[in-house]
């Protein structure tokens, strides 16, 4: 999942950034709301959440172009309001959720977990494939009924390709969905993450590399072999 952080705190914002990552969430801060715009112009966003109170075109003027934009994009307001009509009038401009400051982070990574849900309501929240069973919202994976432990990013990239069911997801794609705009474009971070993701899964491989393509879940696994156990 990626999302954007509209918040005008700098502090704050990098907090929350740094909280979700160790949540396996990629986050983008946009500090102002002409640059909020700029960055939903160019990237592919899951959830935007957004401070109404910001330099520039406010958080409510960018939900309503979010609305506006038919992109169903879940929208979190958060806010030092918590009286009841100023979130009346943010659920109005189209809010989906509403967190008021202070809030804990996990509160947050658990409300954009559920938005994330809610947004893909015809998918299962939890994804089986090839023996694979991955619950996003516990962070937990098991292969034929044996736990996996995985690092953040390993969990990140195996979510990508569980929600591509068997599809090829190339290297750009991963890197969009599973880091942050931060990410090298250039790194090699997707090919060793996959590698690593690969072999804690275990024999026989179920991730196959589509060369010069990218990489799908391999609904008929095979064992380590030529085109199957290189990123």
């Amino acid at each position: 999942m990626r999302v954007l952080i509209v918040e005008d705190e700098p502090y704050l914002a990098e907090a929350i950034r740094d909280g979700l990552r160790l949540a396996a969430i990629a986050a983008d801060i946009a500090g102002d709301g002409d640059t909020a715009l700029h960055l939903l112009d160019v990237n592919a966003y899951d959830i935007a959440v957004l401070d109404r109170d910001i330099p520039g075109p406010s958080g409510d003027e960018i939900a309503a172009r979010i609305v506006a934009s038919g992109s169903g994009m879940p929208i979190l307001m958060l806010t030092a309001a918590d009286r009841l009509d100023d979130k009346a009038s943010g659920f109005e401009l189209g809010a989906d959720d509403y967190l008021t400051k202070p809030f804990e982070l996990k509160e947050l990574a658990l409300r954009l977990r559920a938005l994330d849900r809610r947004r893909g309501h015809s998918r299962p929240p939890v994804r089986e494939i090839a023996g694979l069973r991955v619950d996003p919202f516990r962070r937990e994976v098991y292969r034929d009924g044996r736990y996996v432990a995985l690092t953040r990013k390993q969990f990140a990239v195996l979510e990508v390709l569980a929600a591509a069911e068997g599809g090829v997801v190339s290297a750009e794609e991963l890197l969009e969905r599973a880091w942050d705009e931060n990410a090298d474009p250039f790194t090699n971070a997707v090919r060793i993450t996959v590698s690593a993701l690969r072999k804690r899964l275990g024999e026989p491989w179920l991730i196959a590399t589509v060369q010069g393509v990218g990489y799908r879940i391999d609904a008929l696994p095979r064992a380590g072999g030529a085109g199957t156990d290189r990123g």
